[in-house]
């Protein structure tokens, strides 16, 4: 009987010793997470569904007027979403148009972002004539997004103004009439 207890009690202290020798809790304890941010870079013009618009000109009804221009639109919306790269702090969103049109200056102006956005916005380049090449209308864009749809970003106004105009590339003497000329304008986010 006296092996017996002694058995059982060596087996206990071992336990004991043991439990003590391998259990390595302390008062903390860390865990690392991974984490993963995608670069982004999108832009679309809102409202989505009506973004086509309509442009033009009103004949004189007296003799020695030009024609006029009718009146600016205002529905658009340039929308934007961006995380910049280390590399480049900051983006821009450029503006082109596909056909000039004779005698014609498309003028477009980019309002200061509103909204539901947040983060670094960019910046307006005010009014541009619009033309082939690639114009810079927002600069300074950082890691920002402006909302989505109508009433958020920045407001787009378009205007028309026959050639020669303050400012303009076009001159009145290449005007021709024509029922429908079609322009497409095409934005561009990139980075600097």
């Amino acid at each position: 009987m006296k092996i017996l207890k002694l058995t059982i009690a060596l087996s206990l202290f071992t336990a004991a010793i043991s439990g003590n020798l391998y259990a390595q809790d302390t008062n903390t304890d860390n865990h690392t997470i991974t984490i993963s941010i995608p670069e982004v870079a999108l832009v679309d013009i809102e409202p989505a569904a009506t973004k086509n618009i309509t442009l033009g000109f009103t004949a004189p009804t007296e003799a020695g007027n030009p024609i006029v221009a009718s009146a600016a639109n205002n529905t658009l919306w340039l929308n934007y979403s961006s995380v910049k790269s280390v590399a480049d702090p900051t983006r821009n969103v450029s503006v082109k148009l596909n056909a000039i049109i004779p005698g014609i200056d498309i003028q477009v102006t980019a309002a200061a972002a509103t909204g539901s956005g947040a983060g670094t916005l960019g910046t307006s380049a005010g009014l541009l004539t619009l033309s082939a090449a690639d114009q810079t209308i927002i600069s300074g864009i950082g890691s920002a997004y402006t909302g989505n749809g109508a009433n958020n970003g920045h407001n787009l106004t378009y205007a028309l103004a026959a050639g020669s105009g303050p400012g303009g590339v076009a001159a009145y003497a290449d005007l021709q009439a024509t029922a429908t000329a079609v322009a497409t304008v095409t934005y561009t986010i990139s980075d600097n």
